[in-house]
């Protein structure tokens, strides 16, 4: 895993860049939060493909117990990935509601992922 600090108008962004899974519990949650804090980012940019499966099945509960351990710590997070190939009504919701509070975004680019951030 590589953690690359971007700098935009003096705001810290953590892109996480593995071909691995990152996040497959809150502990490696927590472990990835303070790992960016370190370097002086309280923003993360994180890829779908580098969270477990079971997060985006809202009814395990892993997301909820993850993200709020993001909220907890006011750190904010941008998912990157398709969303479109996800079917349940209520990640749908979930997702919506997320982006429209701003603390956690699910986004399909980096660049969104950035704008969002930023705000």
């Amino acid at each position: 895993m590589e953690i690359n600090i971007i700098n935009i108008n003096e705001t810290h962004i953590a892109e996480i860049v593995s071909d691995d899974l990152v996040i497959k519990s809150t502990q490696d949650a927590l472990g990835l939060m303070a790992d960016c804090r370190y370097q002086g980012a309280g923003k993360i940019i994180i890829h779908e493909k580098n969270i477990i499966p079971e997060f985006f099945d809202l009814k395990t509960g892993i997301a909820g117990e993850i993200l709020q351990k993001f909220t907890t710590y006011i750190v904010q997070l941008a998912i990157v990935g398709d969303y479109s190939k996800y079917t349940s009504k209520s990640l749908r919701d979930f997702i919506y509601e997320s982006n429209k509070h701003g603390r956690i975004n699910f986004v399909n680019t980096i660049e969104e992922a950035k704008e969002k951030l930023m705000k």
